[in-house]
């Protein structure tokens, strides 16, 4: 293979985050390591393979690598056709792997028939031609090509690349296909492959990596991948619960419904107590009327009735838009006691950047923001601090007068209060920028990556 591999320097590594492989000389006076020799898989796929007398053991038609933790997982076998049958053949017993003809150090007799083994993987099955998340870049990359090469002795899949300029190699003849080059390679390190079409693999993506992304990279993710690929990226962020429902709530609808369609009602039900209530009320009406009272019954008690309120209202009304957690305060109360409330508060962050203040009988009188209550002197009664004669919008209000009164005073958050002057709930800032989004917005403005 020496004459014919791609030359590389001693060093193969990735930048820091991740990145393309890239070339590092050697430190001056460190011994000289021999260049890895670096191989393509379609370049290998139907060469001839000899054994160790020279004879036919077959045609090489897949590769084998062993999942791990391993950066750069390791080849562990080939998978010969001989007579037409697969037989199987241990990397340690080839001598030479290369694109004009692969060696044995055994002989064709000794090889047996191929079954797949737990926690491996076949590069042409399983991984060619197949999507593979690209975990430092929060997209979806199809591997048209994979690279191999040998460092120290040991055979390595330290690449893909996702260009088409593999899918026009693989028209050539295969004497002359070795020679053209390929496109930009991903390192294989920032790499995860969709693992749930593989019967043998006992690996699921990790969790710990996928944790390290936003939760709307996550579901555009989700959105440019298939049905099966969808589902294996859900069940894998499920390992924390919050995290899932986020990434569901981050979807469009029509995936929402599809994902949360393939679950049990007690499934469902967990999953959507730990959304947003107003996201989960619009989740909930989008399925089948007949699922929709199973679902909720099996629901806590407090989100049920938080449910319950929020279906009463139409949806496209500021009482359908709205999120019943808030924080609230009586106008009373110090500064330093405002501050303690929203520590304990249960409320997601993004809900708790505006208090509310209310009056004895718990009608709104006033906003204050988180900030200015940072800023401001423990001591200090709250209502001192606060905004009065706040905004607010009945339950009632169609959407034109929500995004009409949030644009016009520039309200990052508008309360929502019923005929007693009680606070029912808050609209924020995104529930508007999703209504003047159009429908698919992350697809079409280019969110996801091309294959």
């Amino acid at each position: 293979m020496g004459r014919h591999a791609t030359q590389m320097t001693t060093q193969m590594t990735a930048p820091a985050g991740g990145g393309n492989l890239k070339v590092v000389p050697p430190a001056s006076g460190a011994p000289q390591l021999p260049p890895p020799e670096v191989m393509r898989l379609s370049c290998l796929l139907g060469g001839p393979v000899t054994d160790q007398s020279g004879g036919r053991a077959g045609r090489l038609v897949d590769v084998i690598v062993r999942l791990g933790r391993n950066r750069h997982p390791p080849l562990s076998g080939l998978v010969l056709q001989l007579g037409g049958e697969d037989r199987f053949v241990h990397i340690e017993d080839v001598s030479t792997l290369d694109c004009d003809g692969s060696t044995l150090r055994i002989g064709a007799d000794r090889l047996g028939p191929f079954e797949r083994r737990r926690g491996e993987m076949l590069l042409s099955r399983d991984v060619a031609a197949r999507h593979l998340i690209d975990v430092t870049r929060a997209r979806l990359v199809r591997a048209n090509e994979i690279e191999l090469a040998r460092v120290e002795g040991r055979w390595e899949v330290t690449g893909v690349d996702p260009s088409s300029r593999p899918v026009l190699r693989r028209m050539l003849p295969r004497r002359i296909r070795r020679h053209v080059h390929g496109g930009t390679i991903v390192d294989w390190a920032d790499i995860e492959p969709f693992v749930g079409h593989v019967p043998t693999a006992q690996l699921r993506i990790p969790f710990r990596k996928l944790a390290r992304l936003h939760p709307a990279q996550l579901a555009d993710l989700v959105e440019a991948a298939s049905s099966e690929e969808g589902e294996e990226l859900i069940r894998a962020v499920g390992a924390d619960r919050e995290l899932e429902a986020d990434v569901f709530e981050e979807l469009e609808p029509e995936r929402q419904v599809e994902l949360l369609r393939s679950r049990s009602d007690e499934e469902a039900a967990r999953l959507l107590g730990a959304m947003a209530p107003d996201d989960a009320v619009d989740l909930l009406v989008e399925l089948e009327q007949a699922r929709r009272l199973p679902i909720l019954e099996r629901m806590p008690a407090p989100a049920q009735a938080r449910m319950r309120d929020l279906m009463s209202y139409n949806p496209e009304t500021a009482g359908g838009l709205m999120n019943p957690d808030f924080v609230a305060v009586p106008y009373k109360s110090t500064v330093a006691d405002a501050l303690e409330t929203v520590r304990e508060s249960k409320v997601p962050p993004e809900a708790a950047g505006v208090v509310f203040v209310t009056d004895d009988s718990g009608c709104l009188r006033g906003t204050v923001l988180l900030v200015d209550l940072l800023r401001a002197s423990p001591g200090a009664l709250v209502v001192a601090v606060a905004r009065p004669g706040p905004v607010s919008l009945p339950p009632d209000a169609d959407v034109h007068d929500v995004v009409r009164k949030m644009t016009d005073f520039n309200l990052a958050v508008a309360p929502v209060v019923g005929a007693d002057g009680r606070i029912l709930g808050q609209i924020t800032v995104d529930d508007v920028l999703e209504l003047l989004l159009p429908s698919g917005w992350r697809r079409q403005y280019g969110m996801t990556a091309p294959d």
